[in-house]
């Protein structure tokens, strides 16, 4: 963690650009990493990367404030919607991506859709996922301030799971203040 304005939310951009697959392997032209020749080969370009902030989960009610991660969950599903022409997933593993494009997802599906995010990139590329998850602390401390704060904590309990004994984890970054 770090002070507000520091750079972190850059510096994830930074990371998701760095070792996601289909990278823009010219952003980083001119600039130091681009010199490390081994580095870049090994990892530029190389990983499926989940990335999510959740800066916006902020809301006067707990439904409300789900609502708001279900919407977040959405998004990142509708980026990697080439999912559901992936040859390597079942049609219950596409399935199971549908529901994390319904904005009205149950809580359970909720709880385990990074997890779920995770396990079906890596089935379709086969290699380990990186998680990027930026202001992870502010659905938590919002719900504090507006008397919500234990049904969110155990959501978000249950979100941060897949960082635990996940098999498609490579490795996580997690940031908040």
């Amino acid at each position: 963690t770090r002070p507000r304005r520091i750079g972190k939310s850059l510096n994830m951009s930074m990371l998701k650009n760095l070792f996601e697959i289909g990278c823009d392997k010219q952003l980083f032209d001119g600039l130091y990493i681009a010199q490390k020749q081994e580095i870049c080969e090994k990892y530029m370009g190389r990983f499926p990367v989940v990335s999510m902030s959740l800066k916006s989960v902020e809301a006067s009610s707990f439904d409300g404030a789900k609502q708001m991660l279900a919407k977040i969950v959405n998004e990142e599903a509708r980026r990697l919607q080439f999912l559901l022409q992936s040859s390597e997933l079942t049609d219950i593993d596409k399935k199971v991506f549908l529901s994390l494009l319904d904005e009205n997802m149950p809580e359970s599906t909720l709880v385990y859709s990074i997890r779920e995010l995770t396990e079906l990139l890596c089935k379709h590329y086969g290699k380990t996922v990186i998680v990027l998850i930026d202001e992870y602390d502010v659905p938590v401390a919002k719900a504090n301030s507006h008397d919500y704060y234990g049904e969110m904590l155990d959501v978000m309990k249950g979100v941060m799971q897949a960082l635990k004994d996940n098999q498609a984890l490579r490795f996580a970054v997690v940031t908040g203040c």
